[in-house]
């Protein structure tokens, strides 16, 4: 199984897709940044959200996979980032610039504003992947979102103190969910999950540690084949 899944990898790798910057409003008015990667207007997209500090360089070489496993891909600049891979958080710097409030809550008008920009792109759901804290927005606001297949969340947490308690708000999943964590990570986020039926949900982590966020499927990690193995399993499974 693991062969086939290889080789079904490899047989895509000569497919090309187009990068463009592009802009969108999100509910409070700010204009957002993203880079959008597109290669079929039959493909679904997947909407990128970067950790903590990053911005949507985050996924500069995590999209063009994506492409190559028959998917679009909107990496977008949440207001609460900086840079990553040499490229600028512009939504960031605007909502600095404005005076906005840009704690990581604040995102989550982002998110949604994201979510309604992706699928206006060709009608289909899309599939949130989140990094990080984003990885607990796209858990709070895509797992019963009438636009959303599914949720990929690369090491949620609590991060979000006193003013939202994820144990306590995330009671139904509606949708397919695939979760990675390092080792560390996994005992607080499977309390975290408690309410989903272990069944529901996919939980992975690699047998050597694990990286936390996204950053688990850049070229320079050494357990990257074990993530990217399991979540092209768990997307291809989107397709039945």
């Amino acid at each position: 199984m693991k062969f086939l899944l290889a080789l079904s990898l490899l047989s895509l790798l000569l497919l090309q897709g187009n990068k463009e910057k592009v802009s969108f409003t999100s509910v409070d008015g700010l204009e957002i940044t993203a880079d959008k990667y597109h290669i079929d207007e039959e493909y679904p997209y997947i909407v990128l959200f970067h950790q903590a500090g990053s911005s949507r360089g985050e996924f500069r070489d995590i999209a063009e996979k994506f492409l190559k496993l028959r998917n679009n891909c909107l990496a977008v600049d949440l207001r609460s980032g900086d840079n990553s891979n040499f490229i600028n958080n512009e939504t960031a710097s605007r909502a600095r610039g404005a005076g906005k409030s840009v704690n990581f809550l604040d995102a989550r008008g982002d998110l949604l504003a994201a979510i309604d920009y992706a699928h206006g792109l060709n009608s289909k759901e899309v599939i949130l992947l989140g990094s990080s804290y984003s990885a607990s927005l796209a858990l709070l606001e895509g797992l019963n979102h009438p636009l959303v297949k599914a949720v990929i969340a690369f090491s949620p947490g609590e991060y979000f103190g006193d003013d939202l308690r994820m144990e306590d708000t995330l009671k139904t999943c509606s949708i397919p969910l695939f979760v990675a964590v390092t080792e560390r990570e996994q005992p607080y986020v499977k309390q975290m999950l408690k309410a989903f039926p272990e069944d529901d949900y996919t939980l992975f982590q690699p047998d050597a540690g694990g990286v936390h966020g996204a950053r688990a499927l850049w070229d320079d990690n050494p357990s990257k084949d074990e993530y990217w193995l399991a979540l092209l399993m768990f997307i291809n499974n989107l397709k039945k």
